[in-house]
């Protein structure tokens, strides 16, 4: 007999189908924000829903873990959140957008940025990261627009100042000239040397013009990142050193370079889309974490359509 003769008619088909998919999402960072103690933010503390600047403003600068979720968009007039540590900012859904205000971590530790939108800030970073350690910046959707001149916005995401212990992953990072520099000086070399360690994997860059990132003096492990129509990739200068592992470059003039003799790359699995790699030969070889790449034949299935503010909480 049919197990379908035993079910309430109508109900056959709903009983037998199969559960719904629930999506799963990493309880932590891989990468050097794993490092050091880990990356856990407010895990553990408050919860906190804002909907205002002025709500947010106090959330981040309260003293003690908290998760704060950002539950509608706000528009700011280039105003600056400063995060502090032990501190979870994330979006409810992909429907939370912040436009024209910059998110600041400075001169602290374990803080998690996810699932927002950031555009169009003017007069400093969409984020930025400084003096700070164990930031992990997740699952973001960072752009601005090149209709203007290429200094009108600054960078979407930096990371200066000696910050250190920092994974970016599954983050887009579009329509900007200038995206992403990992050092912010030539001068800057007695505070960066031995931190600006980094980690950026299963992000998705497009009509970049430069710094895919622009890595000084640090050490910079690249993976599963897919590019498209970004015209200067990885960047390694002044002593930097990268691992650059499966990753794809689609309509890019130069994906993995240097101008700088003292800085190196190792790059394995890539596809650079029928340019070279020009950097020098490096000498990382390996990182102090666990990960498993996938090849850069899966890359673009993985990473587009993934990557940006596509969580929900």
């Amino acid at each position: 007999m049919k197990l379908s003769s035993f079910l309430p008619l109508g109900l056959s088909a709903l009983a037998l189908a199969a559960p719904t998919p629930v999506e799963k999402r990493a309880t932590g960072p891989i990468g050097y924000a794993s490092q050091n103690g880990g990356t856990t933010g407010g895990a553990g503390g408050s919860a906190v829903k804002v909907a205002s600047l002025a709500e947010l403003n106090a959330a981040v600068k309260a003293k003690g873990a908290a998760e704060i979720t950002i539950t509608s968009s706000i528009k700011g007039n280039g105003d600056n959140v400063k995060i502090t540590s032990d501190k979870t900012v994330r979006g409810k859904d992909s429907s939370v957008v912040l436009e024209n205000l910059t998110l600041t971590v400075k001169g602290e530790k374990n803080v998690i940025i996810q699932n927002l939108a950031l555009k169009k800030v003017v007069g400093g970073d969409a984020i930025a990261v400084q003096k700070s350690t164990n930031v992990w910046l997740d699952h973001l959707d960072l752009s601005s627009d090149r209709d203007h001149d290429k200094d009108y916005y600054d960078g979407l995401l930096d990371l200066t100042h000696a910050a250190d212990f920092v994974t970016v992953s599954n983050t887009k990072l579009h329509d900007h000239w200038k995206a992403s520099l990992v050092g912010h000086s030539d001068n800057n070399e007695s505070e960066d040397k031995g931190h600006l360690r980094v980690t950026y994997h299963n992000n998705h860059w497009e009509n970049i013009n430069s710094r895919g990132p622009s890595l000084r003096f640090g050490t910079g492990h690249f993976f599963n990142n897919y590019y498209n129509g970004v015209s200067d990739g990885i960047n390694a200068r002044l002593g930097a050193q990268v691992l650059v592992e499966n990753n794809v470059w689609v309509n890019s003039k130069k994906p993995l370079y240097s101008v700088d003799n003292d800085a190196g790359a190792v790059a394995t699995g890539n596809d650079f889309g029928g340019q070279q790699n020009t950097a020098p030969k490096g000498t990382l070889t390996k990182v102090p974490y666990s990960y498993s790449p996938i090849a850069a034949s899966a890359v673009k299935a993985a990473v587009v359509g993934k990557a940006g503010n596509t969580l929900k909480f």
